[in-house]
């Protein structure tokens, strides 16, 4: 039997995913499919777009069907060549490239765009935005915005939905002064009632955010390039950036010019098929279905399961009714739940409320006839999970109301995986069912990277990870398969870390590139990037090539990033020990530089907090120091307590020991932040015992050398590792088992993680008895790396380092 030829205009989540429902049930051998999407990328998560704009993921990262995926499975894929043209009587579709397709069923699936309002001065001529306003809806937007923001500056967003909050997130870390400006009464007025919008307000300008509600544009000012905005109220706004998050519009013209019946969206019945041809279905946000247009992800789901049932014979009675809009999402950092209606609109309908306006919590529930109608919790969304699936499958609540927002007895805070429907969707990101993950083990995936990787579940946010790594356990019955994976240094590299050591050095790899495309085929995986740097580091110490996207934003900066898009500078102080000119000098540099907080650390040192980006290395070169690293994967800082010369009851001279261990080991790289302390006496006044190396003087000039202690979430008291008889000797030991460390850890593993999982008598053997001859070879290798080390701020003041700081280095500096 011949295939029949699907064709689907669009290549967003909505088509992207009805395609894999339709191969899901077999398609692959119904249909010849071809595909046309307006960019020139496989499929992405938009959900993910402000982790782009944030620096917090890269845009590889956000993939859900990258390019191979398509000829994999047999799809043609015309990307960044959109269909202007559909002639139904010929079944035909024509590209602006001129591709020409026939088909016997069509999908549309062009989604939305970013709905741009008709504000003088927005465009400088039709369809063209003024330079430096954006919409917010694609990669290239992000990639625009991100270009336009900058070193920082006065950015607006017009809008104060989801879209508009996230994108002033991403403004934020980049240094902008951010404001939004939103025409309703309160912010995300789809999800909140004006009290719960009020404390969202209130939250989001405690981050920064200068907000202006019930404020609308009356014009964006500039000729050529925006220079602020304008208001009805005869105010003004000056910003050198807009971005444009005013909400959605679908992208229905097609369907106009192709005849079929549009009101806000292309009309569809119930099958996803459009009114006015029995050959052209409809799914996601161009689509219409009882006069409703679906924004979320989940309806999305829900229609191309229809479709895919339908056009592939499947199951021909399936059906769509519409969707009951609950969603649980993160906004700035918000948790945030929210579900059918936000305002009672009957009399018999009672409200059950709760504001904490100073924590930020906010929970408001509408209940008509003993059944939840509508739900807002914010802040605290602990009791989400069961309001959402009470919501959904229109349970009956209890008579204790007080019950249903907090934990009282009744009922549980979280519903058990027995208890859960099997239609509960576990991951909101990629539409995954606690079902779907059932099939996916009962079909013999048993490992939880595997069910990831066959669902997606967890792929998105990853705030369900855990929830699916108990589900795959409970569907397995507690025999879940270990993948060997998990022992892979990176994802897409199939080798444990020893064997990837050998194969970096038997080729010469010094660049994370030069990795990638040695060993992973070309490949390269954004995620993978900071483990090999780190990796490479260790093995080439000086030799190693730097690529600055293979480091996180912390690492390339050379200064830690804040929630409000500044950054903290930490200045080295050995031992906690400075001097009058030392204070002198920062506080000088913090007033001239206007920074916000000066601070204590835990670990002895002081914190400048609120520095701009421009800023950072003339307060580097006005402060005069090394970097104090506190921003990286790397040694940090050595703790110490007075000592011999000042306390009654020291046994050993702390500050000069800690001071030699700075010296040494400052900025040192390693699988994650190593932080030491040095303690004159048992008393360990300065919590040598919880370090990942702690150093306690016993008399007589012994020190006994603790390791892997923690003293943050997880505290664990260090193991006693020796005890050496000088400065020397505890200096030398203490540089092996760093190193040993450093070659053996996994990336992102503490000393106390790896320790536990190697055992303290193995670390011991081979750190102090030499069990396996390679003492001399650690310690020659850690010399290596203090030979190799360059300090970051000097070599950048210096302009010998090749960063995006290039442009911002003063003249003669």
């Amino acid at each position: 039997m011949a295939k029949q030829r699907l064709v689907v205009i669009g290549n967003g989540m909505a088509g992207a995913r009805a395609v894999e429902e339709v191969l899901a049930r077999g398609g692959s051998e119904m249909f010849d499919i071809t595909m046309f999407g307006d960019e020139p990328y496989g499929n992405y998560n938009r959900i993910l777009l402000s982790n782009i704009l944030s620096g917090i993921q890269d845009a590889s990262e956000i993939f859900l069907n990258p390019l191979d995926w398509y000829a994999e499975n047999g799809i043609t894929l015309h990307a960044g060549s959109p269909v202007t043209e559909i002639d139904r009587f010929a079944k035909v579709v024509q590209s602006a490239s001129g591709v020409r397709a026939h088909y016997d069923k069509l999908l549309i699936a062009t989604g939305s765009r970013a709905f741009i309002p008709p504000i003088p001065g927005i465009f400088t001529e039709p369809g063209k935005l003024k330079s430096g306003v954006f919409g917010f809806r694609t990669i290239d937007d992000c990639s625009g915005i991100a270009a336009a923001a900058g070193s920082g500056g006065k950015a607006a967003v017009i809008g104060g939905g989801l879209l508009g909050l996230e994108a002033a997130r991403g403004l934020l870390h980049h240094g902008c002064e951010v404001h939004v400006v939103h025409l309703a009464g309160h912010l995300m007025e789809q999800q909140l009632d004006a009290p719960g919008g009020a404390i969202l307000k209130k939250t989001m300008e405690s981050m920064g955010v200068t907000v202006h509600v019930g404020k609308s544009t009356s014009q964006v000012l500039g000729e050529d390039r925006v220079t602020g905005l304008a208001f009805k109220d005869g105010t003004s706004l000056e910003c050198g950036l807009v971005v444009v998050a005013a909400g959605i519009k679908p992208n229905a013209e097609i369907g106009v010019r192709a005849g079929l019946t549009v009101e806000r969206a292309i009309v569809v019945d119930n099958h996803m098929l459009a009114v006015d041809d029995m050959s052209v279905y409809v799914v996601g946000e161009c689509a219409q279905h009882r006069s409703r247009v679906y924004g979320l992800v989940a309806p999305l789901w829900d229609q191309a399961k229809v479709f895919a049932d339908h056009v592939t014979g499947a199951n021909r009675n399936a059906a769509y009714h519409g969707s009951k809009l609950a969603t649980k999402l993160k906004v700035m950092g918000v948790e945030l739940a929210s579900m059918g209606i936000t305002e009672p609109s009957e009399e018999r309908d009672e409200t059950i409320q709760f504001s904490e306006p100073q924590r930020g919590t906010y929970k408001k529930l509408i209940v008509r006839d003993g059944r939840l109608i509508g739900g807002i919790l914010m802040g605290d969304i602990s009791k989400a999970a069961y309001l959402m699936q009470a919501f959904d499958r229109d349970s009956p609540l209890p008579e204790e109301r007080l019950s249903l927002l907090f934990d009282l007895g009744a009922p549980p805070q979280k519903v058990t995986l027995d208890e859960m429907p099997a239609e509960a969707q576990v991951c909101n990101c990629n539409g995954v069912t606690k079902a779907a993950i059932g099939n996916c083990v009962a079909g013999g995936n048993r490992s939880l990277p595997g069910v990831m990787n066959a669902t997606r579940a967890g792929k998105g946010c990853g705030s369900c990870k855990g929830l699916v790594s108990d589900l795959v356990a409970w569907f397995a019955g507690g025999d879940v398969e270990e993948d060997p994976s998990v022992h892979w240094y990176v994802p897409n590299i199939p080798l444990k870390k020893s064997e990837l050591v050998e194969a970096i050095r038997a080729r010469t790899l010094k660049s994370v590139s030069a990795v990638f495309r040695e060993l992973a085929g070309g490949v390269e995986d954004a995620g993978a990037k900071p483990a090999l740097a780190s990796l490479l580091s260790v093995v080439w110490k000086g030799e190693y090539v730097a690529e600055p996207d293979a480091r996180f934003i912390n690492e390339r900066i050379h200064a830690n990033i804040q929630k409000d898009g500044t950054f903290s500078v930490v200045p080295p102080m050995p031992g906690g020990a400075t001097t009058p000119a030392e204070l002198r000098r920062i506080a000088e540099v913090a007033e001239k530089y206007h920074v916000s907080l000066v601070k204590v650390t835990g670990g002895q040192r002081i914190d400048l907090l609120g520095v701009r980006k421009e800023d950072l290395p003339a307060v580097w070169a006005e402060l005069g120091t090394v970097s104090g690293h506190a921003y990286g994967k790397t040694y940090r800082t050595c703790k110490a307590c007075v000592g011999t010369d000042f306390c009654r009851f020291g046994l050993g001279d702390s500050m000069a020991l800690a001071k030699k261990i700075e010296d040494r080991f400052k900025g040192i790289d390693s699988p994650h932040k190593m932080k030491l302390a040095t303690a004159g006496c048992p008393r360990n006044c300065s919590e040598a015992l919880i370090k990942d190396v702690g150093l306690v003087a016993v008399g007589d000039d012994r020190w006994e050398i603790y390791v892997a202690g923690a003293g943050g979430s997880h505290v664990r008291k260090g193991d006693l590792l020796c005890t050496v008889s000088s400065h020397e000797e505890a200096i030398l030991i203490s540089g092996r088992f760093m190193q040993y460390y450093r070659e053996e850890a996994k990336y992102k593993e503490r000393t106390y993680n790896w320790i536990e999982r190697v055992g303290i008598e193995r670390v011991r053997a081979v750190v102090v008895e030499d069990s396996d001859g390679i003492a001399a070879r650690l310690d020659a290798a850690m010399q290596e790396s203090v030979d190799a080390y360059v300090d970051p701020w000097g070599a950048l003041i210096e302009g010998q380092e090749t960063t995006r700081f290039a442009s911002l280095i003063p003249a003669g500096e």
